[in-house]
């Protein structure tokens, strides 16, 4: 006897009630009007659907489909490809914590390790209350402020475990958080309809968006020959050893020489295993190979 069993199939999503359906219907058409080529509107509208559930359901899937005349398998290839789009029930904040190189060796490693045992989730889980469903992510963009936290796509900059676990604690508890700055916090339904193009119709919230924050505009003043208020970066020869104290390099110049100069440290010549016979490689690392 087989041990295959043959299911079912899986019935069409079904469709929105009336007046959800009429509702989007309008908005849907609003997107599609924006671009020349309607298969162009797709993103947006997978934004759209998720600012009605939460996430991207089937029935959000054959929404856009019927919209867009697309296949529901086309629609899903976009929707599981880009981790912005929720495939399954979330919180109403997104909290994504950065791991990625600078943030993790900052402390956004143990951030995320602490917020994981202290909400009692894992990655990509939502708490039992439906309030905050906790994600790592690779890169927040604002290396500058490291270790960073997002929720909902705003900043909340150098950040501790402390104030990380006060973070999500405020949010579950429903007190007021505001990020560090940016626009003020709202669910990420709102900001799913946001990402979808509509107006942001909250008080003050277009004006509160701003732009980069002081850390990152440290180069661009820089730059423009503005002063800076300290050093930024030392000059590398302020910790080398002088000349002849170095292995490897000649004397230093006389007086009415100059002294040789190279863009970066790394610019300098340094010894291979093929100039410095003392030091070999090894037999399997000669030169060229």
């Amino acid at each position: 006897m087989s041990d295959v069993q043959l299911g079912m199939p899986r019935l069409p999503a079904p469709d929105y009630p009336a007046d959800v359906r009429a509702r989007l219907d309008a908005d849907a058409r609003e997107v599609i009007s924006r671009y020349p080529d309607s298969r162009s509107a797709l993103l947006p509208l997978l934004h759209l659907v998720q600012s009605e559930e939460g996430h991207v359901t089937r029935t959000g899937v054959r929404f856009c489909a019927e919209q867009l005349g697309l296949t529901t398998a086309e629609v899903t290839a976009v929707a599981t490809f880009y981790t912005m789009y929720r495939r399954k029930p979330s919180g109403d904040y997104q909290v994504g914590v950065c791991t990625n190189t600078l943030c993790a060796v900052m402390g956004g490693d143990a951030i995320f390790d602490a917020l994981k045992e202290h909400l009692g989730v894992g990655n990509g889980e939502t708490t039992p209350d439906g309030k905050v469903t906790l994600e790592h992510i690779e890169c927040n963009a604002a290396c500058d402020y490291a270790p960073v936290l997002m929720v909902n796509w705003e900043f909340f900059d150098n950040q501790t475990v402390e104030s990380a676990t006060a973070l999500v604690d405020d949010l579950r508890a429903g007190r007021a958080v505001a990020p560090t700055r940016g626009a003020p916090l709202c669910t990420y339904k709102e900001t799913a309809r946001i990402l979808a193009g509509f107006p942001d119709e909250r008080p003050g919230a277009v004006e509160a968006g701003g732009g980069a924050g002081p850390a990152s505009l440290a180069g661009l003043r820089l730059a423009k020959g503005e002063s800076a208020p300290g050093r930024v970066v030392a000059p590398r020869a302020a910790a080398r050893p002088a000349a002849e104290d170095r292995p490897g390099t000649g004397p230093r110049p006389t007086a009415g020489e100059a002294p040789a100069t190279h863009p970066s440290s790394h610019d300098a010549p340094q010894q291979t295993s093929a100039s410095d016979p003392s030091n070999p490689a090894g037999p399997a690392a000669e030169e060229g190979e």
